[in-house]
This record gives C-alpha cells, structure tokens and sequence, in this order.
C-alpha cells in the first residue's frame, strides 16, 4: 500500500549575487510507490514509462558478464555524455541525485540528459531516489555534497538490486565513475568507466568516444604557450572594480588570429589579436578581458589567414625542435607582424586581452581529419567545418578508418601546454562530399531539432477525418462565401496565408488577410506545444523542409488549400481606394480558398486582361493597393536592400541539383509582402495596446553610423554621396545610388547595406522601452510576426495573445510572465538565426554540389578588399568565395599592392576595388 512519510526538512546555506548568506529550507515528502522503470520487476504496478529491459546487457562487458543495469556517477555524465547517448549504450540508470548534480556542473550536459531521457525510444530510466523512503539519504555534519550524493547512489543501487531480487534472472547494477579515486568508497559493483567500456563487445570501438581525464600536461612540462587564466575570484573582484570587462567571445572566419568580445555597456565590441590575446577562448565562450589603454588599440587587419597546425601540434610533445616547426612558427609571428598595421585615430577600437574563461560554451563540432605525419601516431588534427573554431587535437585508433570521412568531435580541454585544445572522437557521419552526410553537418552545426516527432507529440493531433462542426463555426466569422486566394512560392504546401479583396457598397475597399488558426490545434502546455517551442521554427534547406508542427497540421489541417474549408484568424481592413486606413477588426474565422496560386501564376492573372473573374479583379486591386503602401512606406524611410537568392531545380531521382538561377521577383511577391506588413503591425498595435507588459513584439535596433563604413567607401570610391545619419536619409540616397552602364552597382550597394543591418529580435513589451521598440528598416514604430504560425513559433505565440485581446480565447500564466515571455523570446531568436545560418549553408552545398564536374566562366562582382584576397560575387549563381592573391598564409611578396584608405589591390596595370567587376580567371576557395 502507497504511503507518505512526514515532511522532512532540508536545510542549505547559499551565497546570494550580492554576498549575503542565505539560509534555504525545503520541505521533502518521501514516499514508497515510485515505479523502478524495470522490465523485470514483479513487485511495481504496471506501467506504460517502462524503459529497461528484463535481461539487460546481457554478455556485453567481458569484465562484468552478469546482466545489468549501469548507473553513472554525475562525473560520467558531465564528461562522457556522448557515450550515455550512443545507440550500443543501453539499460542506463540515472538516479536523481545525479541528475541534480550534473545540473549544477555542467548546464549543457543537463540539457543533453533530460533530451536523453525524454528519448522514448532509448533504454534509460530517472529514479527518483531522492523522494523514495527506502533510498533517501541525509547529509551528516560536516559532510559534503559529493560525499553525500556518493553515498545515495550507492544506496539506491543497492535498493535496486534487492527490489529486484525476484526477477528471474535477477539483474545487478554497475556503477560507473570517470576516475578510480572513489571505487574505494563504493561497497557495490563499481567500476571505472574506461575499464567497463574497454570490455565492451560492441560492432565498433567505443574507448575514442570517450573524453580523456585530465592531461595534467602544465605540470608535466615547462613549455607553455599561453599566459595563465585568471582565478575565479581574482576575475570577480576585477569585473567589480572594473580592470577586467565581461563578454562573449567572437572569433573570426576570416581570421584564425583575430576575434572580437561584445560587452554589454561598450558602444563597441573589443578587438582581440594575437595567439597570447586569445589566450584559448573558443568562439561563444563567454569570457573575463582586459582593455588596453587607447595609445595601444588597434583595428582589425585586413588579412585573411586559416589555420595551419605546428608539425608538434599533433602529437603534442612541444619540446620536439625541428625544421619544420621553426618554420611554422617563423610563419605565424610574420602573420602577426603583419597584421599590427598603421591605423589611422579614426579607425581604432578597443583592444585587449582575454585574461580568463568564465564560461565554456563547448559543443560537439563536425569536420575532418588531416593525415597524420607519423605511420605510428594515434594523435590527429582535427579541422572543423566551422572556420570560426580552432583545430582540435585527437587521439584515435580508427584514424585510418575515419580519413575522408565526416566525423563529430569533442573538446575535453586546452591546457597552457598544448597549442591546439584537446579532443575525442564521438562518432562518423559518413563520406565527405556525400550529400547526405553534409545535410548532416549543416544541420547538427546549426543545433536544428531534425529527430522525428515522438509519440507523445502525435498523440496531441486531432483523429482522422477531421471534420469543420456546425457549433465550431457558430463561434467564428464566416468568410466562406468571399473570393479568398492563396499566393506562394511554387511547391509550397504549409500555406499561412490567404487574401481577399471587395469592393464595399460605400464605395471604400475592404482588404482581407486571413492566417491559418494553428492555435486551436496547438493548445498551450502539451507535448506538441512543447516541441514546437523548442524547435522555434521550421528550417528550409534546398532538398527538405524540417516542420515546426507534425506533417499532418503543417501540409494538412492548418494549411489554407484551395477548395478546402479551413480555420483562420483574420485581419480585415476598411480603406479608401488610395489605401487610407479606416478601421481594422480582428477575428477567428472559417474561410474556404477559391485558389492556391504560385507568384507566377497570380503575375500571369494581373496581367492578362482577358481575365475577369472575381478572384484575378481581386488580385489586381491588392496589387493597385500594394503599390500606394510600398510608395509610402518608402516615403517614411522604410530600407529596401537586397540579398543574393538562388533557386535550385533538382533531379527528381536522385536529388542532385541540375540547375540553379538566380531568383526572380515579380509584383505579386511585392504585393503578398506589403498585406503580410501591414498584417503584422495592426496586430502588434492590437496586442500591445492589450497587453502592454507581456505582448510578443519584433524590434529592429538602428545600427551604429560606423556601421556603415563598409557601404560608404564602396560608394565614395565611385564618387557617390550615400547618407547614412538615418533611415529615411540612407534610403533616399540609395535610390539615387546609380552608375551609367553598371546596372547591377545599385544592387551591390544595397547587399553591402544589409550586412551593415543589427539583427532583428524578438522580445517581450515589458522588457524594453517603448522608444525602442521601433523596427528600423520597415520604418515603424511597432511591429510583430502574425502571419506564419504553421512555421514560427513566435507567430503562434501572438495569435494567442490576439485572441485574448478580442475574447475568443483565455490567457494562462506563463502568457502573462514576462520572465517566462523573456525566455521564450531568446530560444526563437536563436533558433530563428540558425534556421537563417542553416538555409545559407545548404543554398552554398547545393552550389557545390552542382559545380562538382562543372567548370565555366563567369563575370565575379568585388565585394571586398583584403590586404591578400578579393571576396567576390557571381550574380547568376549567387556565389560567394574568396580569391586569394598569394599562396595560402604566404609571407612572398608577389606585386600586389594593397591601399588601406580606398581599399584597392593593384597589379601592374588592374586594379580592384570594393563593387568592382573582376575578370580575372582565379578560381573561389
């Protein structure tokens, strides 16, 4: 029979920000009736979150052949997570007590168990000894907390075998531990986590998996290479006095010696250069620096320099002197010389030096291994597909195996001693240049969610038909009877959006836009809620689409089909025929679309004037609206810029590409764009004037005016005058930005001036200042994402609010919390910028792809001036690479001549400039 015990008190003594001691006591009921999550149990009640299996590892480890379960100390979770999550690895047993403390060592191996766990299809159970009476443990005086959390996974160990001892046969449990020190504390089957997995009779070898205790190699020698990091407290203190600054670590793709480090307070990042500088900051740490006084600032160097490992580096034995290592080091302090150029005042910035590591934002990185310089040699460079991440040390035995492959990597540390950090192999993806195993790298180098739904996901969809109810419709505004069209790109199939046009009896124009009602099947808190928060956003690359929402909603029951009677959300204005806005109302609806047309099929409608059925007059009329909004939005200083966007056709067997075009825009893309706009800022006036403390809003900062160098010499070499001071001003003298018989300059300046952009974010109202709210290139003082719920997270969050603005739905208290909203914010931010990161990179793999046997010749555009490479873009295939002028990382003079003030190359008699066309025949690396 379940029963509870009294409440029993915990008491702890915490440290709070300000350095006060805080007293924290917590109650603990315990309990008897906490499911073991075994198979082979005979004593627990049945249960569906039955994870580990009746005989389990039966055979698999030669040095412990009895069937088991394996519970790993938090030790092995923090540092071989990567082995906890490889298929072979089963019937894992995590007790609370770890759980807790890997939480409190290491966030994001926390964040990797409770994925783990939430795997239904993997064999790993949490116990919840903690709060079971027969396996809770109190801490004695003077104990400490690793002492303690020791001696409850050694008695929730032994609860489970006796728990166990019915089951026929009856399974033992292993205890791991990363080290050897505490197997003499633990009375019970333990062993290390080395010796178990040597053991192992697995299809491959799993000992590369794991990560390697501590090299102790800055005690084993004396050559060290970078200077020291700071002790915790000695940063602390400085970041209170203000000697030492906060901030995340940037490095650069261009240059291995060169990063940036953005503090909070500081209208500009920190400039960071030199190996000793960079003091082993890996991009994204965030790290404690120290800014030198200003006669000793500098400005980043226009060199672009990868990476070359010392010959030593590899194997790691820094007091082997050769040739060719002196050679490699003669090399890197040229590149450094060379990159402490004149700087002229007004192109300094803050420069220092990282003096510590406050935080790790390690992860696991793809990328390749270089051959080895030694037959014998276990150890390899490991170079990853990210330029902003440094060479990694390896050891491994399956090198011979892993050449020519894409492999997973993990950094373990970087110690003083060794000039790359120090890693281990995780696991191989398949053969470089095979297309499946480069979606791979793009997709896990960019943190997209691509597992399949789980069945708790699925089980949140609606059964099969769905059917439109009479009492559903009764609660909506019925717009079946309207000439409702849809407009998309061609092959699209989770349609968001749809329009409608009228002409009202008092002669005004009614313009509606209605989006998809994924909210009623996406009901805040469950399963699907849940996933589709944490995947932020679907990912389009060129071969696949990675839904946000099951297929079922996202191509089916959400999306606005024509002929088919759908649920929406809409927005319909009354306006004027020169598009003065009247009134606006919002509200649930059900509509049934007459047309789903493609851009060019709606273009070809507006265009023939045979055409005069109600839904082409209806085109024509949004588009004769669409046009008198652009015009004004422009007038009020909106940005119009420019991006390169291909389009690939690919062969339907085998999924190559075949061709690849540049985009080509037409006035319905324009016309669908201005409706979507307008959409998205009525409804962020609604929401925010609702909810002022809490609404989802969308904000675009104005970047600083230095921000836009880059763009103002590229015109000032053409002798243009672009103005900069503010929006409206940019976007005037953009327009008049032209050059006789170079067509195409317009268009690079406007490519230029969206790189110069801040990234647009989402946030919550009641974090932010209304004056800042303003979204600088749309020119509005407000502004959301309302129209795309199917693939945007944000999107579904705004309907919810909307429809609690306009009573046809109830708030809940995550809605109206502005911490909560704040955190929801930052994941779609993120999530947003990797699905943008993860697009680029499979349009630049596809290229590649279908440039493989291929070789032509093609006009290249200059975008950028380096002191020993061109960055270059050819047009027609939206390509960008690099040309470099001298052979990889070469000191040789060859002619070039570089011009730091106009940012020109010359050579004999050519001469290249920023926006300039080139013609040589060089090739992009």
């Amino acid at each position: 029979m379940a029963c509870r015990d009294p409440a029993r008190q915990l008491i702890s003594i915490r440290r709070t920000n300000d350095g006060n001691v805080q007293r924290v006591v917590r109650e603990r009921y315990l309990r008897n009736d906490i499911a073991c999550g075994s198979a082979a149990c005979r004593v627990c009640p049945p249960s569906a979150n039955v994870r580990l299996q009746a005989k389990p590892n039966e055979g698999l480890c030669g040095k412990f052949p009895a069937n088991h379960y394996i519970a790993p100390n938090a030790e092995v979770v923090v540092n071989q997570i990567a082995l906890l999550e490889h298929p072979e690895i089963k019937n894992i047993l995590i007790f609370s007590t770890v759980a807790d403390e890997v939480e409190q060592l290491s966030l994001p191996a926390f964040e990797r168990l409770k994925t783990l766990c939430a795997n239904t299809t993997k064999s790993i159970s949490c116990f919840a000894n903690e709060f079971h009476r027969d396996t809770f443990v109190e801490r004695n005086p003077k104990e400490s907390k690793e002492s303690r959390n020791l001696r409850s996974l050694v008695v929730a160990s032994k609860w489970y075998v006796e728990h166990l001892k019915h089951a026929q046969p009856s399974p033992a449990v292993l205890i791991l531990t990363n080290t050897d020190k505490d197997l003499a504390l633990i009375d019970a089957p333990a062993m290390t986590v080395f010796d178990y997995v040597g053991a192992l009779k697995t299809s491959e070898p799993l000992l590369d998996v794991l990560a390697k205790p501590s090299t102790l190699e800055d005690l084993k020698t004396s050559t060290f290479h970078y200077p020291p990091h700071l002790k915790p407290s000695v940063i602390q203190a400085g970041l209170k006095s203000a000697k030492y600054f906060q901030g995340k670590f940037h490095a650069s793709r261009e240059n291995y010696l060169e990063a940036t480090v953005s503090v909070e307070g500081l209208d500009k990042s920190v400039l960071i250069q030199g190996h000793v500088s960079l003091n082993r900051a890996v991009n994204e740490d965030i790290v404690a620096i120290e800014i030198f006084p200003e006669d000793k600032w500098s400005a980043p160097s226009n060199l672009v320099l990868e990476e070359e490992p010392d010959v030593d580096a590899a194997s790691g034995e820094a007091s082997e002197e050769n040739e060719e290592n002196e050679k490699s080091r003669q090399l890197k302090d040229d590149m450094e010389k060379k990159m402490q150029q004149k700087v002229a005042k007004k192109d300094k910035q803050p420069t220092g030096k990282v003096v510590g590591i406050i935080k790790r934002n390690w992860r696991t990185y793809c990328g390749v291994l270089r051959p080895k310089t030694s037959k014998t040699s276990t150890r390899y460079v490991f170079v990853p597909a990210d330029r902003k991440i440094p060479l990694v040390r390896v050891e491994t035995q399956q090198g011979d195996l892993l050449q020519g492959k894409r492999i997973v990597v993990a950094i373990d540390e970087w110690p003083r001693s060794s000039k790359l950090p120090i890693g281990h192999y995780v696991k191989r993806l398949g053969e470089v240049g095979d297309k499946n195993a480069e979606n791979e790298v793009l997709l896990l180098e960019h943190d997209v969610q691509h597992d399949k739904f789980s069945d708790a996901v699925l089980a949140c969809l609606p059964t099969m038909p769905w059917i439109l109810t009479d009492e559903e419709v009764k609660k909506r505004t019925d717009f079946r009877h309207l000439a409702i069209c849809s407009v998309d790109p061609p092959g699209c199939t989770d349609i968001d959006d749809a329009l409608h046009y009228r002409v009202l009896p008092n002669g005004n124009i009614e313009v509606g836009v209605h989006i998809a009602d994924v909210t009623h099947f996406v009901r805040p808190g469950n399963a699907m809620d849940q996933e589709a928060a944490s995947r932020g956003t679907t990912v389009y690359l060129v071969d696949q689409r990675i839904d946000m929402l099951p297929g079922l909603l996202s191509g089916n029951l959400c999306s606005l089909r024509g002929g088919e009677e759908r649920l929406a959300m809409s927005s319909v204005w009354e306006m004027t025929q020169t598009a003065e806005i009247l009134n606006v109302t919002f509200s649930k609806s059900v509509i049934r679309s007459r047309a789903a047309l493609t851009y060019g099929e709606a273009q070809m409608r507006i265009d023939d004037a045979s055409l005069t059925d109600e839904v082409t007059v209806g085109l024509r009329g949004l588009n004769r609206l669409a046009k008198i909004l652009r015009a004004r939005r422009k007038l009020n200083g909106a940005l119009f810029l420019a991006s390169p966007e291909v389009r690939f056709n690919i062969d339907s067997e085998t999924h190559d590409p075949i061709d690849v075009q540049t985009k080509e825009l037409k006035e319905t893309n324009f016309m669908v764009e201005e409706f979507m706009l307008l959409a998205n800022i009525s409804v962020a006036e609604k929401i925010h004037k609702e909810f002022p403390e809490y609404a989802l809003l969308r904000r675009h900062p104005a970047p600083p005016l230095s921000s836009y160098d880059p763009v103002l010499k590229a015109a000032q070499s053409k002798h243009l005058d672009l103005t900069a001071k503010d929006g409206k001003s940019l976007s005037d003298s953009l327009e008049k930005a032209y050059i006789p018989g170079q067509p195409y300059f317009n268009t690079m300046l406007r490519i230029l001036t969206t790189r110069c952009m801040m990234q647009a974010v989402y946030f919550c109202s009641g974090t932010v200042e209304y004056h800042d709210y303003q979204h600088y290139g749309l020119a509005t003082p407000i502004y959301t994402h309302f129209t795309s719920p199917i693939r945007r997270y944000a999107d579904v969050m705004v309907h919810r609010f909307l429809a609690a603005a306009i009573s046809k739905d109830v708030t809940y208290p995550e809605l109206l919390d502005r911490k909560v909203m704040d955190k929801v914010c930052q994941n779609i931010n993120y999530r947003h910028r990797m699905a943008q990161y993860a697009g680029r990179a499979s349009v630049s793999l596809h290229t590649q792809l279908f440039f493989r046997n291929r070789k032509v010749d093609e006009e290249a555009y200059v975008l950028f001036v380096r002191k020993n490479a061109l960055q270059v873009l050819i047009p027609k295939y939206g390509l960008e690479g690099t040309i470099m002028l001298s052979a990889k990382n070469d000191k040789t003079d060859i002619g070039f001549k570089f011009d730091q003030e106009v940012r020109a190359v010359s050579f004999r008699t050519v001469i290249s400039r920023a926006q300039g066309t080139l013609f040589l025949p060089y090739q992009l690396i």
